[in-house]
């Protein structure tokens, strides 16, 4: 009976044959709250970076004690300026054999994840630089399962007393102070389920007058606030946020056979209303 020939460099027995599958394997990401706690009515009038959207508030008017006669005031109107003077940019590239050997539209999918990157980074941006606008900066260090909740009802009443609509109220918290909500023992009382998924939206339920939203996406304090979560609570009216994408292109690049992908996003950010946004700077007891 012949001898098997022994493994060597070009013998079968080191061949392994390779399957690519074509189902991509899951990636995922931060939920989304901003274009639920701000207001982005302005996003239709944004062309590029360096516009300015000139925001016009509501008129004031006096109103005095009559005495026979009456006076006429003018209305005037004061203008809030809104600066697109952010941008963000991606760009990749799809090389020309890659296309034609791959099964799985790399391009398309490539894009949809920096489309989903570009979105956290700018969300991340945003969250990172509103929460001293505040006028109500509330500094809880020792946060438990059992001040959570008052602290929450601290932030509704400051709103309160700033005279902020109960309608439309949010507070976004991060997942670890929405795991004590969930413990907290008056949760039945104040915290009610709500029956759309937060998987893209971030909105876990009620308590009080507020939706509740949760994200990864809050500020982390440094320095004198190391370890403090800047948890946002208010009304969406306080931020005003605007964002576009201003250019999306396929070019063919020179000194590769492939092509490039590449896009182009503007945005801008401000409170506008201070008074109907509460930060929460709050670290737990651990």
């Amino acid at each position: 009976m012949p001898a098997f020939p022994t493994a060597g460099a070009n013998s079968a027995a080191n061949f392994i044959p390779e399957i690519f599958s074509k189902k991509l394997q899951a990636k995922f990401y931060a939920s989304s709250v901003l274009p639920q706690i701000s207001n982005t009515d302005y996003e239709g009038e944004i062309s590029g970076q360096g516009n300015k959207v000139n925001i016009r508030t509501v008129p004031n008017v006096t109103v005095g004690d009559y005495t026979g006669s009456v006076s006429y005031a003018d209305v005037t109107t004061q203008v809030v300026e809104l600066n697109i003077d952010k941008a963000k940019s991606y760009a990749f590239k799809v090389d020309d054999i890659l296309k034609v050997q791959a099964d799985i539209d790399f391009q398309n999918e490539a894009a949809k994840d920096a489309a989903e990157q570009m979105r956290i980074s700018v969300e991340t941006d945003v969250m990172a630089n509103i929460p001293t606008a505040a006028t109500s900066i509330l500094d809880k260090a020792s946060v438990s399962e059992s001040t959570l909740l008052g602290h929450i009802l601290e932030a509704g009443r400051k709103l309160d007393e700033l005279n902020i609509p109960d309608s439309d109220r949010f507070i976004v918290l991060s997942p670890l102070y929405i795991e004590m909500l969930k413990k907290s023992e008056l949760r039945q009382a104040y915290l009610t389920g709500d029956g759309t998924s937060p998987l893209r939206n971030g909105k876990v339920g009620m308590i009080d007058r507020f939706s509740v939203y949760q994200s990864n996406l809050l500020a982390q304090g440094t320095g004198g606030d190391a370890g403090k979560t800047f948890c946002l609570a208010g009304h969406p009216k306080a931020t005003c946020f605007a964002s576009q994408f201003v250019k999306t292109e396929t070019v063919r690049l020179t000194d590769t056979f492939g092509d490039g992908v590449r896009g182009l996003k503007v945005y801008g950010y401000k409170v506008v209303v201070p008074d109907a946004l509460v930060t929460l700077k709050m670290k737990t007891t651990a």
